[in-house]
Order: C-alpha cells, then structure tokens, then sequence
C-alpha cells in the first residue's frame, strides 16, 4: 500500500466509529472531549496526521497542569514555563496564545467533560505543524489539550512502602533542553521499564557526570538534617512548576537551609530522607534506596505548607 494514501490515525487506539455512538453502545465506555487546535471534539473522532512532527522527530513539547474545582494550579508558572519551552524549540508562538485565552481553553474543556467541581489533570501538548524532515517546513504549531480525572483536590501524603534505585543504563546531558517537558523521553521510558521489572516504585537518573539528577517523573531533595538540597537546572534537573514551588516555601522557613548543588549517588545513602516532587502528587517520600530507610518527618511538614500555597494560588 501506498503511505502517502494513508492521512489519518486516531489519538486513540479505538475502533474508527462514530465516538458519540460507541459510547452509547458500551455503557462502561467513558468518552472525554478533547480540545484539538480549538475545537472541542471526541477522543473517539480525534485524528492526527501520520506525518505529525511529534510522532516524527519529538518536535513537541508540553504540561502537565492540575485543575481543581474548575481553578489551573499555579497558572501563571505553568504559561511561562510553557512559553520558554516553545521557544526554546524555536516555535512560533501564535499572538492568540494569551494566557487569558489558553486558560479559558483550559476551563471550557474541563466543564466540557463535567469536571468542573473535581480534581482534574491537564495534558497541554504543542506540536510543530508537519513538514520538513529534521529541518521544519515550518515554525507553526498545533495544539492539543486534553484532561482526566484526579482522585483527591488537595495532596495527600503516601506512607506506602516506595523503594527506588538508580537507573544507570542511560543519562541525561546536562543542559538547556534537559530543563523542560519535551515528547524525547526515552530514557524515562526505559527507566520506567527497569523499574517494573526490578519491582521498583521509581528510579533516580544520572547525568553525563554521574551526579544525580532527578527521578524518573519528578525532582529529586534531599535532606540531611535540617539541609535541604535539590539538584541545580545545569545539572538536567527538569525546570519542575512543584520544584519551583516548593522552594519558594524553603525560602520562608529559616529553620531550614536550602541548597541547590550537585548531589552524588553517594550522598543518598547518607541522607534522613528523600522525595519526589511533582504536580499529581505534590510529594511523594522514599522510604528505601537499597539497604537504607528513610523518615518522611520533613516530607510531611513540607506538603502541609505546599497544600496551603495551592489553596492561595
């Protein structure tokens, strides 16, 4: 068969019906709307061209937002970042692109999928428009939103048993496009898979100068006393909006010393506790990184004050 017959693939992997009629037909089947390049249509009736620069190259970036009661957590920071983000990849970014109209985009999507008054998760994904092959055609780009449901509005601690190790197959280069949230994650990937079938919650990745970066869906801390200590953003560290966050509470607390310096695998084992920030789950503690235990005392002093700073925006 000729390719260049072929145009379209579903977002989806479900069959090419009529979205609105196969959830009516299978009544267990949950269909959400999706926001695709401003439109809101069904993720069941949802295409992508087979030649998508994300699908190609990982010509892609994107966020990931929490939304609670209809309220974009941390807006401001998400927009920015999302910005810096594109241009860095040397997008063009659209004069509609406000953040007024993306976070209207943002709410009319989530009352779209009755979701105004619970916890949701956002994906806002931007693509390059297809064309070129490693030099674009174009630094156009098209979008897509989409959004699930969250189970609890504000974090809560996990006491879970969360063992981690270090991933060492892969690195990550240190550098500018470490920092941000593009569609290159195969090492997250990879790692992702190590960790499954090595009965693993998680793993911490290095950098090209085996310093340890992050782990593989959140920032790294580290505390040690009353040293609190994450890896910088020269090191790779991914320029995380909870990070952000959670530094600016660090800044208020004098009992506390915060550091943003390298940290060296052997430091872990050392360490009287370590976790895990990201938007989903606020903080999540690690309670084992090979024959050591940790506390999760600072851990749960620190989301109380975090949740506090999501209530105030």
């Amino acid at each position: 068969m000729d390719r260049f017959n072929i145009q379209e693939i579903n977002i989806t992997f479900a069959p090419a019906i009529n979205g609105g009629f196969l959830c009516s037909l299978v009544s267990n089947l949950k269909c959400f709307m999706i926001n695709l390049n401003g439109n809101l249509v069904e993720d069941q009736n949802a295409k992508l061209s087979v030649f998508n620069r994300g699908l190609a190259y990982g010509d892609s970036v994107f966020e990931t937002i929490r939304v609670i009661n209809g309220q974009v957590m941390f807006w401001e920071d998400h927009y920015f970042r999302l910005m810096a983000s594109m241009r860095i990849m040397r997008m063009e970014i659209p004069a509609s692109f406000s953040p007024e109209f993306l976070e209207e985009r943002i709410e009319e999507l989530v009352e779209a999928n009755d979701l105004k008054n619970s916890p949701a998760r956002i994906r806002f994904t931007v693509f390059r428009k297809e064309g070129g092959y490693y030099t674009p055609a174009t630094r156009e780009i098209d979008y897509i939103i989409t959004v699930s449901p969250l189970k609890n509005a504000f974090y809560l601690l996990n006491e879970e048993d969360y063992e981690i190790e270090l991933f060492k197959d892969h690195y990550i280069t240190s550098g500018l496009l470490a920092t941000i949230k593009s569609n290159n994650r195969a090492v997250n990937v990879l790692g992702s898979i190590y960790a499954s079938e090595n009965d693993y919650k998680n793993c911490l990745l290095l950098n090209e100068k085996k310093s340890v970066v992050e782990a593989l869906n959140g920032n790294l801390f580290v505390v040690k006393g009353k040293t609190i200590k994450t890896p910088p953003l020269t090191d790779g560290a991914l320029n995380g909006i909870t990070r952000k966050k959670l530094l600016e509470v660090l800044k208020e607390l004098p009992e506390y010393t915060l550091e943003e310096a390298s940290v060296s695998p052997f430091e872990l084992q050392k360490a009287d506790e370590l976790f895990i920030t990201n938007v989903v789950v606020g903080i999540q503690p690690i309670t084992k990184y090979r024959k050591k235990i940790f506390d999760n005392t600072v851990a749960r002093d620190l989301l109380s004050k975090l949740n506090v700073k999501s209530r105030l925006g």
